[in-house]
Order: structure tokens, then sequence, then C-alpha cells
């Protein structure tokens, strides 16, 4: 969420940074402008009722002593009463309306950020060179169901298209990828978690997913109520709200994260050829790396959750490009965006295996998380900052097609040997 006050003192400014990211916020910002000027004249109205609430019902007891009527008195304060209850409501009405076009607005994308969309990404650096083959290579598809590492027709039998299964080695090597991942960032001072996959609405809200996103993820068929719950698109909305709602000391910070689990997802599948298989599904396997950090440590945060994401794809022995994402193309809540991007050589092109955000305070708004500075007690919000370290159901594909040899088999990448206990994934004798 925007603090309000910068909102109301730099109007324009926050219009044309949004613009920035396609959101035209010149309603928003009128709107939440008109209903804090409601909201303080009415916490002022209400006020002065009820301080002359407490002045009338002073003179009851001087009215009785004197043997005064009363009923004049009573009949005021009763007036009063009803005129401050309606304040009220009232107020409570106008803030509900005034926080809903608060939660609206999308985060502002920092100040370097081009403007516009995809289009506008811009790539930072490569590491490596293009695979290049001196053979025909198979895509990963084909690979993988010759291996008989993925199972994707009783994949999609249990759960229909956008699923799939790992299968015997499959399954190793996808576990083995995530060890590698895990592994790392323990050694790089993370804190593992295994965090529900099941989550309220609040840490949606928090994350800033809700309420615009609350349809694109899987909700639970359970009464509109306290229990109702949804399946996690990614483990950074469990995250980001560990420490909602509460107030933090400065030497606790940084904290740093890491969780795996699965991630659902509604969007759908790609009907592009060149998307088959695990590129695109509905459910994937992730470790997601998210920092709590002083609002003055956020930018050298961000730096190193990028090489972190780097790294682990440096280990794999890939080539890769990292992208700025242009302020159209950064997600709702995210002030800036680096991907990671890998290629596929079947896929001609380059694919995300890591997308690098940090929020500012914009989730910390949200979920009321912050921090004591100890020098003087000043309260402020932290900044949250997530990335992925990484998703696997691209990491596969690329490792089998960038591995593979002449006569169909893959070699493993040394990173992951101690973990799968073989060199080459060579196809299983029938």
């Amino acid at each position: 969420m925007i603090d309000i006050k910068y909102i109301k003192e730099n109007p324009d400014e926050v219009i044309e940074r949004l613009a920035m990211k396609g959101k035209d916020a010149k309603e928003d910002v009128a709107n939440i402008i008109r209903l804090d000027a409601e909201r303080r004249a009415l916490i002022v109205e209400t006020e002065s009722l009820k301080a002359e609430q407490n002045r009338t019902s002073k003179l009851i007891p001087q009215y009785k002593k004197e043997g005064k009527d009363t009923a004049a008195i009573f009949s005021e304060m009763k007036k009063l009463g009803e005129k401050t209850k309606a304040n009220d409501e009232k107020l409570k009405a106008v803030e509900t309306e005034l926080n809903g076009w608060l939660l609206g607005l999308p985060n502002l994308p920092d100040r370097d950020l081009v403007g516009g969309g995809k289009e506008n990404n811009q790539p930072l650096r490569y590491f490596g060179k293009p695979h290049e083959f001196n053979f025909t290579p198979k895509n990963h598809v084909d690979l993988c169901t010759d291996l008989g590492l993925i199972d994707y027709k009783r994949g999609a039998k249990l759960s229909g298209s956008g699923f799939w299964i790992y299968s015997g080695i499959g399954a190793r090597l996808e576990w083995a990828i995530l060890n590698y991942f895990i592994d790392f960032h323990i050694g790089n001072g993370y804190q593992f978690m295994l965090v529900p996959h099941m989550l309220t609405y609040e840490c949606g809200l928090t994350a800033g997913q809700f309420p615009k996103f609350k349809d694109e993820v899987y909700w639970l068929e359970t009464a509109e109520d306290e229990r109702r719950r949804f399946m996690l698109p990614t483990a950074e909305t469990a995250l980001v709200s560990l420490h909602r709602d509460e107030v933090l000391s400065e030497s606790e910070l940084p904290k740093k994260y890491i969780s795996y689990t699965p991630c659902f997802r509604r969007e759908a599948g790609s009907y592009r050829a060149d998307e088959r298989g695990m590129v695109r599904g509905h459910q994937f396997n992730k470790v997601e790396m998210v920092q709590y950090t002083l609002p003055e440590k956020s930018d050298e945060a961000f730096e190193e959750l990028v090489s972190n994401a780097e790294n682990l794809v440096k280990g794999l022995g890939f080539h890769f490009r990292t992208v700025k994402l242009a302020a159209g193309d950064c997600s709702a809540s995210m002030a800036r965006t680096y991907d990671i991007e890998i290629q596929i050589p079947s896929m001609n092109g380059y694919k995300e295996v890591s997308s690098v955000s940090n929020a500012r305070d914009y989730q910390a708004r949200r979920g009321m998380i912050r921090f004591r500075r100890e020098d003087g007690g000043k309260i402020e919000y932290c900044h949250t900052l997530n990335g992925s370290g990484l998703a696997t159901s691209r990491i596969l594909p690329a490792l089998v097609e960038q591995n593979q040899n002449a006569d169909g088999s893959v070699n493993v990448p040394d990173v992951l040997r101690k973990y799968i206990g073989m060199d080459v994934i060579r196809k299983p004798e029938k």
C-alpha cells in the first residue's frame, strides 16, 4: 500500500509514476484525497460532539443538586448520542471505501525504470554462450519421455492438462535440484522454513495479490467465513506474512528466509507449440527467498538476491541473461524486478527461471510489518523483498536439453551428482 501522506503531498507524481505501469490513477488519487478529507472532517466533528456530550453530562449532578429539571439535558444528550453514532457509522463507511481505493493501487515503480511493458525490458548482462550441438538434439518432452523421467499421460489422467508426474530417476533428479537449491541458501545464511500450503485471505492481501487477483488462485470449496483458504501460488505469499502485525527490533533485521513449496497457479497452459511439457503448468516446485530489511539496506538486499539466483544458475552450467523489467512488466506489488532467463534450446528464446523483486514498504504497510529504531525508538515500516531461488519447471527441461548426448542419454551436472548418485542418465532397460 502506498503511504497516503505521500499521495496527498505528491498527487501528480503518483499519477505519473503509476502511468508507467499502465495504470490511470487520476480517479483513484482524487477519491483518496477526497475521502481522506471527509474522514478527517468527520473525526473532528465527532470528537467535538463527544466533548459536548462530556460537558453536558457534567451538568446533570449540578442540576439535580440545585433541584432543576434535567429533562432538557437528557434530551440534548440523546440528540448528541444519536449524532455521534451516525457519525461513527459514516466514518466507518468512509474509512472502508478509502481503504479499498488504497488497496487497489499498485506499488510505485522505482524512478529509474522505463515505462511500458515487455517490449521495454532491458537485458543487463549475459553469462556463458548458447549451447551448440554436433547432432540433431531432442526436445525436453521427448527426452523426458524416452528416459522415463516424466509421465505426462498419467499426470493428465490424474489431474487434467497442465499436470505431470516425476517418475523414478525423474523424481530423484527433481529432488536433487531442490536439495542443491536449499543447501546453497542455507550456506548463505538463510533460515529454511516449511510453511502451510493453504493460506488465509490476509496472506494474499499482505502480499499485494488480493483483492485484485483473488480469482487467480485456487480456493478451497468451504464456507465464506474464517475457515476459507486458498492454495499458495508461491511461498512468498506465506513468508511475507510471517511478521504481519509485529514490531521487530532494528537489531533483528535483516531476516532471511527460504521455503520449498509446490506452487499452484490457475493460469491456463500455453497453446504455443514450443511450450509443451512442464514449461507452463498448474502445479510446480519452487524454492523461494524472502528478506525483511531496513529501508536503507533495501537496495543492497536486492543485489544479494539477484546474485544468489544468478549463482544458482551458473552452478548448473547454463547460459543465461539478467533482465531489468520495465515498469509495466513488474507485478502490481513490486517497485522493481530483475528476471533471470535461461535458454531451452527447443524453445528458441529465453525463459524466466527467477524473478527477484523489491516491494519497498508496500507489503509492510498492508501487513503492518514494522521495526523499532534503537536510537530513539522510532517505529518504521520494514522493506520486503523476494526472489525465486529457483523454480524447477523450466530448470529441468533446460537441464536435459542442454546436457543431452547423441545417444539420447543426459549428463548430470556436477553439482547434482552427490544428490542423485549418478553421472549419466540413460534410457531404462526393458
